[in-house]
């Protein structure tokens, strides 16, 4: 027991005799808080916004982006006012993008564009938001907390939105807004494509490719939901009408033949529609109710595989719906009166009469 009490006291002895530094990883700085820094990187501090921004730069530059990020946020968070705050938070985002944590980086070019819309490589930083927005289209997964890794269609058409939002008018809002339909469109979502894919048209009405691919994509939504519903002929006649737009607007597009035939097979459609709803009509013997949708696939589409079958029932229906019913009942004669029967209603018991004052009282003879 004294033994291992006396090296306890010789090794106190020594540590206090000899003290010597111990590298913290954990550095507390009033008014920044905590910071993790390895042993040699002690001296990236600056007490300058542009010396501390010119230490991120040079990081970045020797692609030292662990220091860079380091340094760049530290402007950002000591000097948010300073005029060297935009270019700290634009060096946060490209140091996250370099390490490929593409998510984080697009909401931290999010922060410059919202917060210095005046910047002056503004149109730089929408481009690379655009770029990362593609390469999670493309099929790159989004991480839950930065590990768990997961697809999601919302959080992609969510970044071209914001694209848009911040700079509607800028080089690459066009095809964002365009991408945001073709989004709804994985997700077969055809009206919210065909929403995005107007807004396009009606935005960049100047912009004769962007509002012409954004009709033609529209058709195209309208053409894919018809599909999808056979009774419900709206769809098939709202696919039919954006086409013809098309045509209309846009009569030298290559496009335009492609149109012309996909307005022949929806009309086809049509007309299967309309068979369809006709026979589920004379199936419950609503004879007229079937004759008008018979009628409708001769006047959709005369040229149809089912406008012969569609005429013949019609001449069916027509003999059927002649036939008057022999049911009906004849009217009877106002002349006419009931028969009299031998049997007369019960009348009444008359009541017996009332002796008058005249007529003297009879009283029993008592023998």
């Amino acid at each position: 027991m004294k033994r291992q009490l006396v090296r306890v006291v010789l090794v106190a002895i020594f540590v206090l005799a000899f003290p010597f530094r111990s590298p913290a990883p954990l550095v507390y700085r009033p008014g920044e808080g905590w910071t993790y820094e390895p042993v040699g990187e002690g001296k990236w501090t600056r007490t300058r916004a542009k010396d501390q921004l010119d230490v991120a730069q040079a990081a970045f530059d020797k692609k030292d982006y662990s220091l860079a990020l380091k340094a760049a946020r530290r402007v950002v968070r000591v000097w948010p006012l300073s005029d060297y705050a935009p270019q700290g938070q634009y060096l946060v985002g490209r140091c996250l993008e370099a390490q490929g944590k593409d998510e984080i980086a697009f909401a931290e070019y999010q922060k410059v564009l919202e917060k210095h819309p005046k910047l002056s490589n503004y149109h730089e930083i929408v481009q690379r938001q655009y770029d990362i927005a593609n390469k999670y289209y493309a099929g790159k997964w989004f991480r839950l907390w930065g590990y768990v890794p997961y697809p999601s269609r919302d959080r992609t058409a969510d970044m071209y939105a914001k694209i848009v939002k911040t700079g509607p008018y800028s080089d690459v809002a066009p095809q964002a807004q365009l991408k945001i339909g073709a989004v709804r469109e994985k997700q077969r979502n055809y009206p919210s494509a065909v929403k995005a894919y107007e807004t396009a048209a009606d935005r960049y009405h100047d912009r004769p490719q962007i509002a012409s691919d954004a009709t033609y994509n529209a058709g195209l939504a309208w053409n894919k939901q018809a599909q999808t519903a056979e009774y419900d002929q709206t769809t098939a006649g709202q696919a039919i009408a954006t086409f013809t737009d098309f045509m209309a607007l846009y009569p030298t597009d290559t496009r335009v033949p492609d149109a012309q035939k996909r307005i022949g097979s929806l009309k086809t459609e049509q007309a299967h529609g309309n068979f369809q709803i006709a026979k589920f009509y004379e199936k419950y013997h609503k004879w007229k109710g079937a004759m008008v949708y018979y009628n409708e696939v001769l006047v959709q589409d005369p040229n149809s595989p089912y406008a012969a079958e569609a005429q013949k029932r019609i001449a069916v229906l027509k003999e059927r719906t002649q036939q008057t019913p022999k049911t009906a009942e004849q009217p009877k004669k106002a002349d006419e009166q009931p028969k009299k029967t031998d049997e007369q209603p019960n009348k009444p018991a008359e009541k017996p009469k009332k002796p008058s004052k005249e007529e003297p009282i009879k009283w029993p003879e008592v023998n």
